[in-house]
């Protein structure tokens, strides 16, 4: 059945907003890896000037836990509307400023520290985003929540298409010297432009039908997930935890490692831009079948495959091949394990703390993406690449034993639901026309 208008708003909503925050989170990624060493480390050994770079990356990914925290509280408490737009503002303003900061030439220690405080900001503003932008798809939802919860993750690889994209476009246009002198900014400053769009577009779309029935003022939602549901917390970071090692590690240090086994820039940055497009079919494609055979087994045989995969990718970067090596491992088997999550999460936790626990969750997993950029440019240091695979397929080994051991989600209710938790909890309300305008 078709969706609603309600629910074609908000899930239209949540991928707009989903793109916009990733193009402006990612694209320091993609900075951090090709431009950022040579701009604000510039006075550092160019491997350790990368780690430098990787750690200022990371910062974002640290913050993010905190905006999962602070916007989750106040969405559960006030709805999930408001904090979507507070945190969409947050990061484009952000993201503006960073593309106005002065270099490590001009001013010393102060481009980097003012580029460290920038992407705490950033990270705040998309710890707060994500599980919002997942609840209003989510909760408006009747049926398919796996489908449509998926959009926002969706979002991620488009994000990443635009910011590899606009970094790309910029750098052929002005040339390689002009793009490290000042060109590198512009993509940062598209970031207001996006901004009113995204704002215009979220202020069209309802609180969900769910919030609204089920809103407690007053309520202490992080209690309530740490009190009555650390086990399952801890189980969903442990799921999700291997996803974004992956995540980081095929679009970030990746293109860091290419650069210097001797690919060329440009070809690093088609190869991370097709396999970004090709993503977005395959976390939509891989979450609607979620929808039918639950979302363990999905994410099951994403992380043996990735665990797999691990030992070829850095032998296929090596002699060429890294087109193939991130579309296979970016665009087919990471949304296997990356795409369910968004509907995993929103069913683990009670309405009056889902904003809050899904954030958490989702936002405490997110730091193997943060910091394994970092970890494998040390491994890669002091011991070259070898050691990598084995580090990436225990992460794996660490997702499965949580999947494992976690209930299946995926029948549960969204509304009035004691028991999301444990995997027990009612069937999702049909759909029905009458129900979805509710």
């Amino acid at each position: 059945m078709a969706p609603t208008t309600q629910l074609r708003r908000a899930v239209g909503s949540s991928f707009l907003g989903s793109v916009i925050e990733y193009y402006d989170f990612l694209l320091y990624a993609t900075a951090s890896a090709v431009v950022f060493n040579k701009v604000f480390f510039s006075s550092l050994d160019p491997l350790v000037g990368t780690i430098a770079s990787f750690g200022t990356f990371a910062t974002g990914y640290l913050a993010r836990p905190l905006g999962g925290i602070l916007f989750g509280h106040y969405g559960d408490l006030l709805g999930r509307k408001k904090m979507l737009v507070l945190t969409m503002s947050l990061m484009g303003v952000a993201s503006f400023l960073i593309g106005l900061l002065p270099t490590y030439a001009q001013v010393g220690w102060l481009a980097p520290a003012g580029l460290v405080l920038l992407r705490v900001v950033q990270g705040i503003s998309v710890g707060g985003e994500w599980g919002g932008a997942v609840l209003m798809s989510a909760e408006h939802a009747t049926s398919r929540r796996g489908l449509w919860a998926s959009f926002t993750n969706a979002g991620a690889p488009c994000g990443m298409v635009l910011s590899t994209a606009a970094l790309t476009g910029t750098a052929a246009l002005v040339g390689e010297q002009a793009f490290l002198d000042w060109g590198w900014r512009v993509p940062f400053l598209l970031s207001v432009v996006l901004l009113g769009i995204g704002l215009f577009v979220r202020m069209k779309v309802e609180e969900t039908p769910v919030f609204q029935a089920e809103r407690k003022p007053g309520s202490m939602p992080l209690l309530d997930v740490l009190r009555n549901h650390p086990r399952t917390l801890a189980l969903g970071v442990g799921v999700g935890l291997s996803a974004f090692v992956a995540q980081s590690t095929l679009t970030t240090f990746v293109l860091a490692y290419g650069v210097q086994a001797g690919n060329s820039r440009q070809m690093i940055l088609n190869a991370l831009t097709l396999s970004s497009a090709l993503a977005v079919i395959g976390i939509i494609g891989w979450s609607a079948m979620s929808d039918r055979v639950g979302r363990r087994p999905v994410v099951l045989v994403g992380a043996v495959l990735m665990a797999a995969f691990g030992f070829v990718l850095f032998p296929m970067v090596d002699n060429g091949f890294i087109v193939i090596a991130l579309v296979l491992g970016q665009a087919v088997i990471h949304p296997m394990m990356y795409g369910p999550l968004a509907a995993l999460y929103s069913e683990l936790f009670n309405t009056g703390s889902r904003y809050t626990g899904a954030s958490l969750g989702y936002q405490l997993a997110g730091l193997g993406a943060g910091l394994a950029p970092l970890l494998f440019a040390q491994v890669q240091k002091s011991s070259g690449t070898g050691a990598i695979p084995f580090i990436l397929a225990a992460f794996c080994l660490l997702t499965v034993i949580c999947t494992v051991t976690l209930h299946e989600t995926s029948r549960t209710s969204l509304t009035g639901d004691r028991n999301a938790q444990r995997g027990t909890g009612q069937l999702a309300t049909p759909p029905s026309t009458h129900g979805a305008e509710a």
